[in-house]
């Protein structure tokens, strides 16, 4: 299992693209204390491999401060789960090499990937976030989200 949330932000060209095609793709979202988190996720067939046990999905995250102080992301603590039921914890600083600040009413938007050996699983996670004025650290959720290839036998979404 793979989690790229380290990796640099996708150039802005292909930003635009991957927002174009994620524009008709569920979500997920959640809300933990005045930060709102959407997820949307979408397989990647050009950089998968099935023959060789590589499975990749692209997910696009937008992280909304919905509450009255300013906050920062500090960590992230993602949990992957591929369809054999095997579980891995990542954990780290930031998201995509940022700690970034959401003063209220402003959102992050970021994009990763992830790749599994198996053809389909789910993730979830936690961001911990950081009062920027009183230095309160509190967790926000991450919504679970489903992983799905044509290849698996059973849809999880």
């Amino acid at each position: 299992m793979s989690d790229w949330s380290a990796s640099p932000p996708m150039s802005n060209d292909a930003g635009d693209v991957l927002s174009e095609l994620l524009s008709s793709v569920p979500g997920y979202k959640s809300e933990t204390e005045g930060v709102q988190v959407m997820v949307q996720v979408f397989w990647l067939p050009e950089q998968s491999e099935p023959d060789e046990d590589l499975y990749c999905w692209a997910y696009r995250i937008r992280i909304e401060n919905t509450g009255k102080a300013s906050v920062r992301l500090t960590e992230r603590t993602w949990y992957i789960t591929d369809s054999s039921g095997h579980t891995e914890c990542i954990h780290g600083e930031g998201v995509v090499g940022e700690q970034p600040v959401l003063k209220p009413k402003a959102d992050f938007d970021y994009t990763s990937g992830v790749s599994l050996k198996t053809a389909g699983g789910f993730m979830s996670g936690t961001y911990l976030m950081r009062d920027v004025d009183t230095g309160r650290c509190f967790d926000i959720e991450i919504p679970a989200f489903s992983l799905d290839s044509p290849f698996q036998t059973q849809q999880v979404h």
